[in-house]
């Protein structure tokens, strides 16, 4: 394989069907359209449908006849999120690739419709109950694999308060958004440690886009650091068709092992090509990585339940 990945080298998405969450703009959007250049039925999954809908004609306009479906996804709303699994369920058969890739940046203090943190909330909860809510779909693909999008903002000092999950003593936004993508990288190691302890063919990767120039920083943020943004981000970000490509490469070479965590191999992770990584050490935390899944379970209500292997 080419020393710098590029989405040249992503090998044929021909049968496979992808959701990719958050799929309207920036990375996601990329990765929704290089999955479906690559040959695969591509389901954007899109808070906003109006959004969601000027992407698939973007895309459609760069694509020969993509496979495309859009439909209505609030991370933020574990009712959106149950309704998805449902009328995802009622019209496929498997799922083969699941992208996590929606998220929500630095903002001051909010909750979600059921009362979490909004970045803990939607970045981890969010994308927790929606994997447990569509395995039993992945686990009827043949290859199912699911990539659950981090940031190098996992090493901002403090791991998960587990004292204090919700941000209800003390609250500082960046602190937060550490947190939300800490708990990603553990439930990736942890879904990949359940599913091998199943035997189960569902493999769970990581990544991370390093410093990649999105709305995502305009989002939410204070103003004060949005302007801060505007003049780091032309000299320090990289293009979102960059940052996709951990994702991408995550999703679909074929022989990376479950558990792999995905960034670019620049200077400090911050830009560049794809390649295999190391998350602090923090993120190696077995007992946190059991302690984060049994409180996500009581949060959302979700279980997950791989099916019995034949003996």
């Amino acid at each position: 394989m080419a020393d710098q990945w590029t989405t040249q080298d992503i090998p044929s998405q021909a049968g496979r069907v992808a959701v990719v969450t958050g799929a309207n703009s920036g990375l996601g959007l990329v990765t929704a359209r290089e999955l479906a250049r690559a040959g695969a039925a591509v389901v954007l999954a899109c808070r906003n449908l109006d959004k969601g809908e000027r992407a698939m004609a973007q895309i459609r306009s760069e694509l020969r006849e993509p496979e495309l479906a859009l439909e209505q996804l609030d991370l933020a709303d574990l009712a959106s999120i149950r309704a998805f699994a449902d009328r995802y369920r009622a019209g496929n058969e498997r799922l083969d690739l699941l992208i996590n890739n929606a998220g929500v940046m630095a903002p001051p203090r909010r909750l979600t419709k059921d009362g979490f943190e909004s970045q803990f909330g939607s970045n981890h909860l969010g994308h927790f109950a929606l994997t447990g809510l569509l395995l039993g779909s992945l686990l009827a693909a043949p290859e199912p694999r699911v990539v659950t999008v981090s940031s190098p903002a996992h090493r901002i000092p403090g791991g998960i308060n587990f004292d204090d999950l919700q941000g209800e003593r003390r609250y500082f936004n960046w602190r937060a958004y550490g947190q939300s993508k800490l708990a990603n990288l553990m439930f990736c190691f942890e879904l990949q440690r359940r599913s091998g302890a199943a035997h189960a063919e569902l493999k769970s990767m990581a990544a991370h886009p390093g410093y990649a120039r999105t709305n995502l920083q305009f989002a939410a943020p204070p103003w004060y650091e949005q302007l801060l943004m505007r003049i780091t981000n032309p000299v320090m970000g990289q293009s979102a068709e960059m940052g996709a490509l951990p994702t991408l490469y995550a999703a679909t070479v074929t022989d990376l092992p479950g558990g792999s965590f995905v960034g670019p191999d620049g200077f400090m992770e911050q830009r560049g090509h794809p390649h295999v990584v190391t998350a602090a050490a923090k993120a190696y935390d077995e007992e946190a990585w059991r302690r984060l899944w049994e409180v996500s379970e009581q949060l959302t209500g979700v279980r997950y339940e791989f099916s019995p292997v034949p003996a």
